[in-house]
């Protein structure tokens, strides 16, 4: 696809970046050698990493400013200077285009998406934690203004929903999408071991798992990926952040998972074809299309999926599809279905599509208006006493002993189970069980949060229809 015309316009669009971590900093940098990028303004608890940030990518410290009002924020703006702070509201009435909410907090995420909209900016929604249980919400609130709210190029969601679009347009038909989890799994055949995120385990008899027999049923691809689940088994097979961007991409497209869990095949990139496929056809899908998430399973020295998006397609004609396996392709080998994949996910190096698609085409790296399709819900992983404070923590922001799932979306009530990061930093009024949803009559509410006010907002106008009276649309907090 041509994307030059992505660069047609002449003043660099001037964006405001929130939180200078991995996805920030990489954008921060990135951006001065963009010409359509202007990245003056960084936020962040910490102003001295922002302003890091901004010396690493180039520029003098003594053009860098530490603003704490408006009004110093606008005199640095126009000296050409550029700005840090730790709060949004120092900077909310500059002459932005574009907030990147790049946070990774979700009570914080969701306060700077709401502000940035209410001020007429657009918004590039880096924070998945935010999207997953408010994404919806945002969308109609940014509509309603005249502005839009996307998920960025550079992570998994905007990338998956690109590829499950680009598919639909060509017409090719679904039966799975997804992405590889953030670390491969890498085999080494001569020490029988297995590394995943700087962990190397001992794995013996692993290589007699290595080469997925042909002709294996469904049962059989189960027992096979069950097997290597259980040799790999002092390695994390699950996450709660892979769920989260699958909640993205249901809610964006409509595909949804097969299995609440999702099925996380630890596997090679040419066995996806042969997994992700229907259970009549020998796979692990009960239903298709179906979202999905794999372990990318590899040798040392093979290619690698880098942490990227995929879909698996029918292939409805076989002499195509045989041709297309001779030039590489990864088709299966009853030869009707083939693994199409994305290999890339470069944070803050890629984002410049969705903001120059943002602010000169008026459109999102998504669909214009998600619906709550789904939700990822808190799961009590162990027994979980009354008092507990379900503290997040770590760069995604995990509950420890609480685990996650994806469930159809419903409007929150007391029976209902809590979205994950809403449940994030509560405290438990009465004890969980093992397996047991996290409700919202387990946690105590603080009723200020901006997270827990635009998902009642957003419940009341997805669904009015199931809801009581008493849950109006009421004001963001301020």
């Amino acid at each position: 696809m041509h994307l030059s015309h992505y660069l047609d316009g002449d003043a660099p669009i001037r964006c405001c970046v929130i939180g200078s971590g991995g996805f920030g900093r990489s954008f921060i940098l990135h951006a001065r050698h963009l010409e359509a990028m202007e990245a003056r303004v960084v936020i962040d608890l910490d102003p001295a990493l922002a302003a890091k940030a901004l010396v690493d990518a180039g520029i003098e410290s003594a053009r860098i400013r530490h603003c704490r009002t408006p009004a110093e924020a606008s005199r640095a703006w126009d000296r050409g200077d550029w700005i840090v702070g730790d709060r949004l509201e120092a900077v909310i009435e500059l002459p932005l285009d574009v907030v990147i909410e790049a946070t990774g907090h979700p009570e914080a995420g969701a306060r700077h998406a709401a502000l940035a909209l209410e001020a007429g900016h657009h918004v590039a929604l880096v924070t998945k934690e935010v999207d997953s249980v408010v994404g919806p919400g945002l969308a109609a609130m940014a509509r309603k203004r005249g502005c839009v709210i996307s998920p960025v190029d550079g992570d998994q969601p905007a990338l998956a929903i690109g590829l499950v679009s680009w598919a639909e347009t060509v017409g090719l038909e679904i039966l799975a999408a997804g992405k590889s989890s953030e670390y491969d799994f890498v085999f080494d055949p001569s020490t029988e071991t297995l590394a995943s995120n700087g962990k190397r385990i001992d794995v013996r008899g692993f290589g007699e798992r290595w080469d997925l027999p042909g002709g294996l049923d469904s049962e059989g691809h189960r027992q096979w990926v069950a097997d290597r689940a259980r040799l790999a088994g002092a390695l994390p097979q699950h996450a709660v952040p892979d769920l989260c961007e699958m909640a993205i991409v249901a809610n964006a497209t409509g595909v949804m998972p097969d299995h609440p869990s999702l099925h996380y095949p630890i596997a090679r990139l040419g066995e996806i074809a042969e997994l992700f496929v229907p259970t009549a056809d020998g796979g692990l899908l009960t239903r298709t299309p179906a979202l999905e998430v794999f372990h990318c399973l590899r040798r040392p020295d093979e290619f690698s999926l880098a942490g990227g998006v995929f879909v698996v397609v029918r292939g409805h004609d076989r002499t195509s599809w045989r041709m297309l396996a001779e030039k590489g392709h990864l088709v299966s080998r009853r030869g009707d279905s083939a693994m199409l994949p994305l290999p890339r996910h470069l944070l803050g190096l890629e984002a410049a599509t969705t903001l120059l698609e943002m602010v000169r085409r008026g459109v999102p790296s998504s669909v214009s208006q998600p619906r709550p399709h789904v939700d990822l819900i808190a799961v009590a992983g162990s027994n979980l006493s009354e008092g507990t404070t379900l503290t997040a923590h770590g760069h995604h922001h995990s509950i420890d002993h609480v685990s996650s799932a994806l469930v159809p979306a419903s409007p929150l009530g007391d029976d209902a189970p809590l979205p994950y990061y809403l449940a994030a930093n509560r405290v438990l009024m009465r004890p969980v069980q093992a397996g047991e949803p996290i409700r919202l009559r387990d946690v105590a509410i603080d009723e200020s949060s901006w997270l827990w006010k635009l998902r009642q907002n957003q419940d009341a106008l997805f669904f009015a229809n199931t809801m009581t009276p008493t849950h109006a649309i009421i004001e963001t907090p301020r």
